[in-house]
């Protein structure tokens, strides 16, 4: 068999895989938990596929700018948060969605989140991804991936021992700017600041580069190129941002990822023995819950399942599923590092690069923005950094990635 045969049999094995365990799961969240669950699982796998062809990196499009000075992976972003605010902002106001209460990812604004976006940034770039990017990544067949997905439990895990201390530190009381400033003067100050951002990108493209990154052509077209992809990042950030809403309308709040990762850590040490449920973190009520409840109930837990699987089917889809176990003994470092300072980060900043960056603004949250802010300084130095690790890399600025 040729190597280009036994390419596309993996793929289309793998794409049968993918698609079994998205009807069994599916099948099971309706069974064991409800519709709803059910249809959270789904949206999952959206993500999943809406994440790997868009190929939405958010760790990519930071490197790519601080690097590069290419801002179409940045300003893709800001017209995924520009679509969101515009959703979200109008229910959050209103307290209700579709007749069911909703509320929104509001957290303190505190030291806490500093020194943990901080921490984040620097890990999206050692561990080469971020809580979404590490899950469709590793989804899609990077092996590299799952070690750093697997330090980002650990990660979490480690600061769930302590957490009480970091979230006593200076801080704020949470702060929404729906609420303080009102729906429609939130959306302008929002809509100001995304407009400032993707102009400033524009400006340093140019300044740089003389004109503007052009979206790469594709070959496909039509239901072909919707399947198999790649997909142009502006649809990736639209798709994301109504699969976000739907969370929301589902969920009664928005999307995350890394309180599950959390989760998967301590119910793996509370069966080796560890007596995590002990620690103050998981004495609180949600907490102590989602620990002693099977994973079919953890919303965010079944929608992370539901990222990776869809991540394989658009992988497969693709033929790009291609595992490679041949990983240089600096990347795994890279990956075992960056993973803990992930998790670590992710737990002391109340969320990622989705439960507090996009799901954060969207709801209006100030600790969003802060967030912002730490985690592109954290960026900045991660990207220095990467030679240590990645010695022969190259920029490649005209093809984001989730890595």
């Amino acid at each position: 068999m040729s190597v280009i045969a036994a390419k596309a049999d993996r793929s289309q094995r793998s794409a049968y895989v993918a698609l079994i365990l998205l009807i069994i799961g599916t099948i099971g969240a309706y069974q064991i938990v409800g519709i709803n669950q059910a249809l959270l699982f789904l949206i999952g796998g959206a993500l999943g596929m809406t994440l790997y062809h868009a190929s939405f990196g958010f760790t990519s499009s930071w490197r790519v700018f601080i690097k590069e000075r290419r801002g179409r992976g940045l300003r893709a972003q800001m017209i995924m948060l520009a679509l969101a605010v515009l959703l979200f902002f109008p229910a959050l106001g209103a307290g209700e969605l579709f007749g069911s209460p909703v509320k929104g990812l509001v957290s303190p604004v505190s030291t806490s989140v500093v020194i943990g976006a901080f921490i984040f940034g620097i890990g999206m770039q050692l561990g080469g991804g971020c809580a979404s990017g590490t899950l469709y990544t590793a989804g899609g067949g990077s092996s590299r991936m799952l070690i750093t997905l697997v330090f980002f439990c650990l990660g979490s895990l480690i600061a769930t021992s302590h957490l009480d201390w970091w979230f006593n530190l200076p801080h704020l009381a949470p702060i929404s700017i729906v609420t303080s400033l009102g729906v429609i003067p939130a959306l302008i100050l929002n809509f100001v600041l995304f407009a400032t951002i993707a102009l400033a990108t524009i400006y340093f493209e140019k300044k740089r580069h003389g004109s503007l990154e052009a979206e790469p052509a594709s070959t496909a077209h039509g239901w072909k190129r919707f399947l198999r992809g790649p997909w142009p990042l502006i649809w990736g950030g639209i798709i994301l941002s109504l699969l976000n809403f739907a969370t929301l309308a589902l969920a009664g709040r928005p999307w995350g990822v890394t309180s599950a990762l959390a989760v998967w850590a301590a119910k793996t040490a509370s069966f080796a023995g560890i007596d995590v449920a002990s620690w103050d973190y998981w004495q609180n009520p949600a907490n102590a819950k989602a620990l002693s409840e099977s994973l079919w109930f953890d919303i965010t837990s079944m929608m992370n399942f539901g990222i990776m699987l869809g991540a394989l089917l658009a992988a497969s889809l693709a033929g790009k599923f291609a595992p490679n176990l041949n990983i240089p003994m600096r990347s795994v470092i890279a990956a075992v590092v960056g993973g803990l300072m992930l998790g670590y980060g992710a737990r002391l900043a109340y969320g990622c690069n989705i439960g507090a960056y996009f799901s954060g603004i969207a709801s209006g949250s100030l600790h969003g923005w802060l967030w912002l802010i730490f985690a592109f300084i954290g960026n900045s130095i991660g990207v220095k950094l990467r030679p240590i690790f990645f010695p022969n890399e190259k920029p490649q600025p005209e093809k984001l990635t989730g890595c």
